[in-house]
């Protein structure tokens, strides 16, 4: 396949899998770190796709892009993660051209999201946008549409209150911590790993706790001093993490490694603890819970539960959808016009090929033949005709695909070359 053109048998797709159907370690075998995302996009490459990103969260892993089959895209995300096939038959999805422009509209603007208003994964989407064009990734579709969601975004943002309120998994971490252990203010408090779900949590814990015995603890000492100087709080080495987790009350794990980094091995524990993991492959061992006195609790049980805030939200769920419907339909339109334009191109240039040679004709046969006004008249005509062809393509009770077939096959045309990115089988 060329790489500035699709063919006529490329679709785009949505694949992957999310929290709705997969489970944190479910989510956790199909994750992408930066170097997997990295190699993923690369092999796509030389594998001939067009044009695809790809994101991976701890809620999701999703692609988007060209291909004749999904499997094409399914298989990459097998491929360069610890998911299998199997598995991603049974809790995976596939979206085609109109409900995956669909998909990437909820996902980017938060409806999709584990927990509602949740806009932290457009910045995802923009970055796996950049990382794909950097590589030659996206062609033209590709970009407006990112950049129609990243639009869409930000309009829900500013004009409903899907996102007004303090809602997050780390606040409902911080809740839940406040909730079940008595005395809070006076407790120790580990925190371990400093990514954003750790920073935000941190925050959170210092605001509301009021606690001044919280340590830090991170593979990268010098990531937790930042984080630390900023909250007056205390840091300790990595390889003081067995004895900060035997002074700890309550432990919050949010670190991006692969595999996990606490099991009951290390836990030499002379009193309750109570551990929150908040990673993405979790980070803490499921056996943790065969000690008496500890307390397990996962990400996916936090952003269950609901509130007020998470109610309010959910009332401005249709303004939301009423803003998606109108970028998104401007979205179809272009896309539609970009389908079609080499069509109505082509036929114009029939057109005047059939007026050019009866002007001629006209010309030689019919004494004092008015040449200039032929011309105008015949160009007006022309016009008239190809913006019928054009409104007729544009409106939506149109079958696209059959009318550009027809219109090809009347004429007698073949469609000029489209620009790069057209889009012959989304629409």
């Amino acid at each position: 396949m060329e790489n500035n053109n699709t063919s006529k048998h490329h679709y785009f797709y949505s694949v992957g899998l999310s929290y709705k159907k997969a489970d944190a370690e479910i989510r956790g075998a199909f994750s992408l770190d930066a170097a997997a995302k990295t190699r993923l996009l690369e092999q796509a490459k030389n594998e001939g796709i067009e044009s695809l990103i790809v994101t991976s969260t701890c809620n999701r892993t999703e692609i988007y892009g060209y291909a004749e089959h999904p499997f094409q895209l399914i298989k990459l995300i097998c491929e360069n993660s610890q998911g299998s096939v199997e598995s991603f038959q049974k809790v995976g999805f596939v979206y085609k051209n109109q409900e995956a422009i669909s998909h990437m509209f909820r996902v980017g603007t938060g409806l999709d999201s584990q927990i509602l208003g949740d806009f932290e994964i457009i910045s995802q989407i923009r970055n796996s946008f950049s990382e794909s064009k950097s590589l030659g990734l996206a062609n033209a579709f590709m970009e407006r549409l990112v950049n129609a969601v990243i639009q869409t975004s930000k309009k829900i943002k500013t004009d409903t209150e899907i996102s007004s309120g303090a809602t997050s998994v780390s606040f409902a971490a911080v809740r839940y911590i406040m909730n079940n252990v008595p005395d809070i203010g006076n407790k120790n408090i580990l925190l371990f790993g400093t990514g954003k779900i750790g920073r935000n949590t941190c925050e959170n814990l210092v605001k509301h706790t009021k606690n001044e015995h919280i340590t830090l603890i991170n593979r990268t000492k010098e990531k937790a001093e930042k984080l630390a100087g900023k909250l007056n709080l205390i840091v300790k080495d990595y390889s003081e993490l067995h004895l900060e987790l035997q002074k700890a009350d309550v432990v919050v794990v949010a670190t991006g490694a692969q595999n996990p980094t606490i099991d009951k091995a290390i836990l030499n524990l002379k009193k309750p603890l109570l551990i929150l993991d908040l990673s993405i492959p979790k980070n803490v061992n499921k056996n943790v819970e065969d000690l008496e006195g500890v307390t397990l609790i996962h990400m996916d049980y936090l952003s269950q539960l609901t509130d007020e805030t998470l109610e309010n939200r959910k009332k401005q769920i249709p303004a939301a959808e009423a803003i998606i419907e109108e970028i998104k339909e401007e979205f179809i339109t272009w896309t539609k016009g970009r389908k079609f334009a080499p069509t109505i191109t082509a036929l114009k240039a029939k057109l005047n090929a059939i007026k050019t040679s009866e002007l001629d004709f006209q010309s030689r046969k019919i004494s004092n033949f008015n040449e200039e006004q032929a011309e105008i008249i015949s160009n007006r005509i022309i016009q008239k005709i190809t913006t019928h062809f054009a409104n007729h393509l544009k409106d939506d009770d149109t079958m696209v695909d059959e009318s550009i077939e027809w219109i090809e096959k009347v004429f007698k045309i073949s469609p000029l070359a489209p620009e790069a990115g057209t889009t012959k089988n989304v629409v």
